[in-house]
């Protein structure tokens, strides 16, 4: 265990255990909350998925957006990698292609704060079927 020599080494654990407490809270009531999902296999981590999930971390911390920010393996679109799918709360998921850093920060800004659809969506190219 690390020892606590200041009260900024206090506030750094505060701020950590504040951070996983809200991660499980959020964890039991996800359907609430904006969930990323961020296709990372290997033609997705070979595009730049990884940078691309980091920063949708960062990026909703710092805006104090509450999300869900998972990865996924293979989504079916390699062509478009890095792919990413995002779900609004009371919304069905939309699939966005080829995003990089400049267009998960459309994303961020004009679909997850506002609604606003963003370039880059992949269509739905099937149905479920429910009997």
């Amino acid at each position: 265990m690390t020892q606590v020599k200041s009260l900024a080494d206090l506030r750094r654990i505060k701020e950590n255990l504040q951070g996983k407490m809200s991660l499980r809270e959020n964890s039991n009531n996800p359907e609430s909350l904006v969930q990323i999902r961020v296709a990372m296999a290997t033609c997705g981590i070979a595009s730049g998925a990884k940078q691309v999930m980091e920063f949708f971390i960062e990026e909703l911390d710092k805006r104090n957006i509450q999300a869900v920010v998972t990865q996924t393996g293979c989504m079916g679109y390699c062509f478009a990698e890095p792919t990413v799918e995002i779900t609004l709360p009371g919304q069905a998921p939309v699939v966005y292609g080829y995003v990089d850093i400049n267009k998960a920060d459309s994303i961020i800004e004009k679909y997850i704060k506002n609604g606003e659809l963003v370039d880059g969506i992949i269509p739905v190219n099937y149905e479920t079927i429910q009997k």
